[in-house]
């Protein structure tokens, strides 16, 4: 059975001259991204909402999904359901009712009826607009804090063209990964955080390797144009992204198909930011730094020293 590096071992794909259609490309992401956050929103969950917070313990150890599915008769909207500390011990999260705290409370008490005594009822808070803006807040931080750490890093590592040009496609991957969360309805809370820092962690790696790839072939090759560089580069390195790139997408393919809803709603969108991080560290990370002038510092270097 021939291997797949037997096709793609030595390709000659022009990814210099396809530039101007991968830049075409990013920018139909995320001007469309923005289009549809911007006119259809964000399906934003509980911790960004708020609502209603139920701690209980029970005798016995409970199925979570029968216990969400049967909370979910109630009718009153989003419930989530985690285990926490050991498995008799749960967290209920409710979204926010209409009608101020006299909702919410009716709503736990709705709960409490309906759970009856095999359920030690422990806490009961509502979660109001201060908490959910202090989240937003700390995970817009958390994400920019990423990026500022990612730019540092490349800069150090490489210099800050290459920097420059890696937060360039980082944007444009978190910009797509919250453009999904738009288009698919799919539930906004703190494991979309999650999926959107595992998207910068996973592309700013491809980009790394592509990086270091192009800077390797650079001073071997010094007088050869920078587009046949970026040529030869990321043709020397496709076969490992794509392999990569696959495995990684098989893993989450059956984690969406198989894991279930929550887990599905996390891996989705995990799916596409690799996607999203493959096409941007190969094409747009690569191709922006034809924007700069490389070898502009070793020139200079070379002139003092005559």
């Amino acid at each position: 059975m021939p291997s797949l590096k037997l096709f793609l071992h030595n390709t000659k794909i022009d990814f210099a001259g396809l530039r101007f259609l991968a830049y075409g490309l990013a920018l139909i992401v995320v001007i469309g991204s923005l289009f549809f956050v911007s006119f259809k929103g964000i399906n934003l969950g509980i911790d960004f909402k708020g609502g209603l917070l139920i701690e209980v313990r029970t005798n016995q150890n409970v199925d979570l999904s029968d216990l969400r599915k049967t909370l979910k008769t109630l009718g009153l909207g989003e419930v989530k359901i985690q285990s926490f500390g050991s498995d008799k011990d749960i967290l209920i999260r409710l979204e926010h009712q209409p009608g101020g705290n006299k909702a919410q409370t009716l709503a736990a008490e709705k709960i409490k009826a309906l759970l009856g005594g095999d359920f030690e009822f422990r806490r009961v808070e509502i979660l109001g607009a201060k908490v959910s803006k202090d989240l937003i807040e700390n995970g817009i931080m958390a994400v920019l804090f990423a990026m500022v750490g990612m730019l540092l890093y490349i800069w150090l590592r490489f210099e800050w063209q290459y920097g420059i040009c890696a937060i360039i496609a980082l944007f444009h991957d978190t910009i797509a990964v919250i453009g999904f969360y738009a288009v698919s309805g799919y539930e906004f809370n703190e494991a979309a955080l999650a999926a959107i820092l595992t998207t910068i962690g996973y592309s700013i790696n491809d980009t790394v390797v592509v990086y270091d790839r192009l800077r390797e072939t650079l001073r071997k090759y010094k007088s050869t144009p920078i587009p046949e560089i970026i040529n030869l580069s990321a043709n020397n390195i496709f076969l490992r992204t794509l392999v990569t790139s696959g495995t990684t997408l098989l893993a989450l393919t059956a984690l969406s198909l198989f894991g279930g809803p929550v887990i599905e709603n996390f891996s989705m969108p995990i799916t596409v930011g690799v996607v999203a991080g493959t096409f941007s560290s190969i094409f747009p990370s690569a191709n922006l730094l034809l924007f700069f002038n490389l070898r502009k510092k070793k020139n200079r270097t070379q002139a003092t020293n005559l």
